[in-house]
């Protein structure tokens, strides 16, 4: 679960993330980022540079630059809570990434105005006035790639009050967060077999694309493999498959590649271990090729399921429709 903070100036969301650190959540700042690249240049990170230098890294990378850089820190088993979101490019990021919810939270002005008082230090604002004026010329912009806050607050999940006290706070954030995190579900056993499929591609050693078969019985995984040259042969991307070495267009060259399927090394692996696969799933990131489709068929697998489209996989699927094996798509 990722929580994501915003608010105004004061309204308590360095405490929200304290109260969440507590209970296990890991902290990121979308403002650590520009804070970072302040001191690469070596500027004081005070308010009016924190602002400039976020505009200008959006306007230089995209409206999600922030976001982006967050998200390559965070791991799926991982609860975090990240705070300082400013814009709605950044919150829509956040939420393709996994299960993702904005908490806004907010207090009346003359109570926040108080609050930064007595923090001190270069935001301090000299009135009431001055803050208010800071704070309005801050809350929307036309440009995407500025600050807009307003906007942001309107990507809400749910919204919190904090004029009250402390103890009543830490209640309702605590509150609102755990009933996110019990509706929140968990993955499905084909998204979750095929979620595993994709970390196995990631130890393919082909040159031309990465493939990874899981072979699941009783919801247990019995198998995997995934594409790449043959026990004891230099792997593909050491030179060992001419073909991938030439970078030969999709569906040329076949007869030159030494590469065995994932599907193919799946299945394999299992008989060399003594195991059956009748009666098994197999979770495949393509649609198998007909060489792999009649291996499946022939050693008993029931069910396939698969990612993405395999360019030369019509006959495949006609086959596997003509001996019985269930076949579907689970879109990445």
């Amino acid at each position: 679960m990722i929580i994501g903070l915003t608010g105004s100036n004061g309204s308590g969301k360095t405490v929200a993330c304290g109260i969440l650190e507590r209970k296990g959540f890991q902290k990121h700042s979308l403002s650590d980022v520009i804070r970072e690249e302040l001191a690469a240049s070596d500027r004081p990170a005070n308010r009016k540079n924190l602002i400039a230098e976020g505009n200008r890294l959006r306007a230089s990378y995209g409206p999600a630059e922030l976001a982006n850089r967050i998200c390559r820190k965070l791991q799926p088993d991982q609860h975090y809570v990240i705070d300082s979101i400013r814009s709605p490019h950044e919150v829509r990021r956040l939420r393709e990434w996994g299960q993702f919810r904005l908490l806004r939270v907010d207090a009346p002005r003359e109570i926040r105005y108080k609050r930064v008082r007595a923090r001190g230090g270069h935001r301090m604002p000299v009135s009431l006035g001055e803050f208010a004026e800071l704070e309005d010329r801050e809350l929307e912009s036309a440009d995407p790639h500025r600050q807009q806050l307003r906007a942001t607050w309107g990507e809400a999940d749910a919204t919190l009050h904090n004029g009250g006290t402390l103890e009543d706070f830490e209640d309702s954030v605590v509150a609102v967060v755990k009933q996110w995190m019990v509706t929140a579900g968990r993955p499905g056993w084909d998204e979750y077999f095929m979620q595993i499929a994709r970390i196995v591609a990631m130890r393919s050693n082909c040159m031309k694309r990465k493939v990874a078969a899981v072979i699941v019985k009783d919801r247990r995984i019995i198998s995997t493999g995934y594409n790449g040259t043959p026990r004891g042969a230099r792997n593909c991307n050491d030179g060992g498959c001419p073909r991938c070495n030439a970078m030969a267009d999709s569906g040329t060259r076949l007869g030159d590649c030494l590469c065995s399927h994932a599907e193919e090394n799946a299945i394999v692996q299992a008989a060399y271990h003594g195991i059956t696969v009748k009666g098994a799933t197999l979770y495949s990131t393509f649609s198998p090729c007909l060489i792999c489709t009649k291996m499946i068929i022939n050693a008993g697998i029931e069910k396939v399921v698969y990612s993405v489209e395999y360019p030369l996989g019509e006959s495949a699927k006609d086959l596997m429709a003509e001996c019985g094996v269930d076949l579907s798509i689970l879109a990445p």
